[in-house]
């Protein structure tokens, strides 16, 4: 008898292939296959990363993604502010996350600190009359929750987390851009598709290599039981 699929792998190759459906769709211009496969992606990701013992804080703000990206199929004004706020919520969500980390890990670390916020000085003062006047103040104040969870991922988390925080900046920073008009790459949601997924995946995989969870020893040994003949 052939043994069953764990859970928790389970859950993460469906977050791969709603990934793939999505990227895809995305590059050829399928636009179903976008709408579906996107609002999959963080609950399937939320689901592997609270099996593996994960904080509390970090599957909040998984969710908190989740209700942003669905918020962000619709291409109405109020429904972009939403987003916008249920990413802003899932920032803090993990701002209270890398809290618990304690002191920097590293002794350059703090280095980073004056050039992330150089970053946010420049480009919301970049992107500021691009903006409508209406987005403007909500853009400056995500823009600082972004940044400064970023840049708490990295001081505080290390290199997987801090690279999963710099191409959420990296993807926000795309979106922005196109609100204001700024010229943008060939299939500009693509590239923030996946940015964005990868930083996710990141987030996760650094939170739970640094701080870890309470449960993922007994899931890790209940997933070997379970495959053992």
């Amino acid at each position: 008898m052939r043994p069953r699929l764990p859970l928790g792998s389970l859950s993460l190759a469906l977050f791969g292939l709603a990934a793939a459906v999505d990227l895809v769709s995305l590059a050829v211009g399928f636009g179903p296959g976008h709408v579906l496969a996107k609002p999959l992606l963080m609950p399937l990701l939320a689901v592997w990363a609270a099996l593996r013992g994960a904080p509390r804080p970090l599957v909040a703000a998984l969710l908190c993604g989740w209700g942003g990206d669905v918020l962000l199929l619709s291409d109405a004004d109020p429904a972009f502010l939403a987003g916008m706020a249920a990413f802003a919520a899932g920032h803090v969500c993990y701002l209270v996350l890398f809290a618990r980390a304690g002191r920097p890990r590293a002794r350059g670390a703090l280095l980073l600190v004056p050039c992330y916020a150089t970053a946010l000085i420049a480009g919301v003062a970049l992107l500021w009359p691009g903006l409508p006047p209406d987005l403007r103040l909500p853009v400056a104040v995500y823009s600082t929750l972004l940044t400064a969870m970023g840049c708490c991922a990295a001081t505080r988390l290390g290199p997987v987390a801090g690279a999963g925080g710099a191409l959420f900046l990296l993807s926000d920073t795309l979106i922005a851009t196109g609100v204001a008009d700024w010229p943008q790459p060939p299939r500009p949601d693509l590239w923030i598709m996946l940015t964005y997924v990868a930083a996710q995946f990141l987030l996760v995989i650094g939170t739970l290599g640094t701080l870890g969870g309470h449960r993922a020893g007994t899931s890790s040994y209940r997933e070997v039981r379970s495959t053992t003949p």
